[in-house]
């Protein structure tokens, strides 16, 4: 059956074939995002923005287990084409001024309540998008449909190997519900080996 491109069903499982490619090929520097679904039926059909504004057409099997609320969706994609410019340079300096870090990185609530994120804060935020989106991916249904709202708080754990781990307290909003979801994760990121969540709980509101 086709399904309108424009309503819920289809922009739903659009935002789940997105949060698992965000999470597998998104970064400090590369924010995916989606542009638009064209067409939705048993495959669901969308363009990814990479950097810059850039646009790949993308195609995305989003297969839900129907009855459990505990088993991620099944997601099968092809992406046409290169996710935009290369992030290698912009993810090096990253890591460069992290690591080079006296005392260990700490922010709250990121953007502010005015809507503004400090430049300086904006790969952590985008490192923060990627870690949500495997959460996203793993905790959806067919009734849901999730997005990150804010960082509340995020501190850098000191580690004595290469990777840069981080602790994120975050408010996941449920456009369905209208529900705001408090959600921590500790993320593992290094720029060879992409992004990482080795743990992640529901917190109490």
């Amino acid at each position: 059956m086709e399904l309108e491109p424009s309503h819920y069903p289809a922009q739903r499982a659009a935002g789940v074939a997105r949060a698992c490619i965000s999470y597998r090929r998104g970064g400090p520097n590369r924010v995916l995002t989606l542009s638009n679904v064209r067409r939705a039926r048993l495959q669901v059909r969308g363009r990814e923005r990479g950097p810059r504004g850039q646009a790949v057409n993308c195609t995305a099997e989003v297969l839900y287990h129907l009855g459990s609320q505990h088993s991620a969706p099944e997601v099968h994609f092809t992406v046409e084409g290169e996710l935009g410019k290369n992030p290698d340079d912009a993810d090096n300096k990253f890591y460069s001024r992290i690591k080079s870090l006296k005392e260990p990185l700490v922010a709250q609530n990121i953007p502010d309540s005015f809507g503004i994120v400090p430049p300086e804060m904006e790969p952590i935020r985008h490192l923060a998008f990627s870690a949500c989106d495997y959460i996203i991916w793993q905790n959806s249904t067919e009734n849901t449909w999730y997005n990150l709202a804010q960082i509340q708080d995020v501190r850098q754990v000191k580690r004595n190997d290469d990777y840069l781990e981080f602790d994120y307290t975050v408010l996941l909003h449920d456009f369905v519900s209208q529900e705001i979801i408090p959600w921590q994760m500790q993320v593992l990121w290094h720029p060879q080996h992409g992004v990482k969540v080795t743990q992640n709980s529901r917190q109490p509101k």
